[in-house]
């Protein structure tokens, strides 16, 4: 059985996660986790993502970090091919798989029978010609009136999803294909545990955590990063954080500006969050209170989950 953990950006997912292994570990039953967090994928990129350090993963091995290049792009078809051949091989060793992160399309390709489309070069390259010369919001309007849907769910500022989402429906004539069926199937059996928050909680807890990011130095670990390639990375350069820390190295924001910029980018990205996954059926969801981060509310969380997997 594949156990999957998601939820909003700081609801906890890493941390309880590691609590899940630890606890079937000490059951006698081995467990892996694998990252479904896409810019987890990128090496070098730490602070930003909230990475979890080598010393922090209490000996429970980790796939599917730090496996690209800062100028890779990260796709999902890659990813859903990479992803299932590591929980393959951990199913194969007699251990638990479990499958944690906060990027909706990167976990459904994994848990669900996602097949994707092709893609064409050419009209690939025209669609991101308009993006690098408009910016996204003409392509936004474009696919808003073909897929209401998945507009919706991609949102006016995803460049790069809202390219693929009208390559494949220009190669398809359907609707984008690559978005949460309304009936999925699974790709095997699945238990899925969800962390949701009180929308007054969660918001400080965003906003504290960007502020933690500048705070632990995420600037430097990004002037690190430009030797390496980080503002020719198609997928890395956009990511919330990197690219306004970016913005600041170049002069083109303040600091306070960046701060606040990410602060309200990762807001929205929380409520796309939230959207995409309260749609996954039999989820067995917990609800993260103020006090989820004491040892007593990790525990009942810890017993939550296991009572909600106890379920299956």
């Amino acid at each position: 059985m594949l156990v999957v953990i998601v939820g909003a950006t700081g609801t906890g997912k890493s941390e309880l996660s590691l609590d899940v292994a630890c606890r079937l570990v000490r059951n006698g039953q081995p467990a892996e986790i694998v990252n479904a967090d896409a810019m987890q994928l990128y090496r070098g990129m730490d602070i930003g993502t909230a990475k979890l350090r080598e010393s922090e993963r209490r000996g429970i091995p980790h796939h599917m970090l730090d496996v690209l290049a800062v100028t890779d792009e990260a796709t999902v078809s890659r990813y859903q091919a990479d992803a299932r051949a590591a929980i393959t091989g951990i199913l194969a060793r007699g251990a638990v798989p479990v499958l944690v992160g906060g990027s909706g399309l990167y976990v459904s390709s994994v848990i669900f029978d996602f097949q994707f489309p092709g893609t064409d070069p050419v009209l690939r390259a025209g669609l991101e010609a308009e993006l690098a010369a408009d910016g996204p919001g003409l392509l936004y309007a474009r696919l808003k009136g073909l897929d209401p849907r998945a507009a919706e769910r991609i949102g006016p500022s995803n460049g790069r999803r809202l390219v693929r989402a009208l390559e494949i429906i220009s190669l398809t004539g359907e609707p984008h294909a690559a978005t949460l069926p309304d009936t999925p199937v699974y790709w095997m059996p699945t238990a899925t545990i969800g962390l949701r928050a009180p929308r007054d909680e969660l918001t400080p807890r965003l906003d504290a955590r960007v502020d933690s990011m500048w705070a632990a130095g995420l600037v430097d670990e990004v002037r690190r990063l430009i030797p390496d390639g980080i503002e020719t990375g198609v997928t890395a350069s956009r990511a919330i954080g990197y690219a306004q820390a970016l913005g600041e190295l170049h002069g083109t924001l303040t600091r306070a500006e960046a701060i606040e910029q990410t602060r309200q980018l990762t807001r929205r990205y929380a409520r796309r969050q939230v959207s995409w996954f309260k749609r996954y059926p039999d989820t067995r969801w917990i609800d993260v209170q103020s006090d989820a981060l004491t040892p007593s509310g990790a525990a009942d969380r810890l017993e939550q989950a296991f009572g909600a997997l106890s379920h299956r």
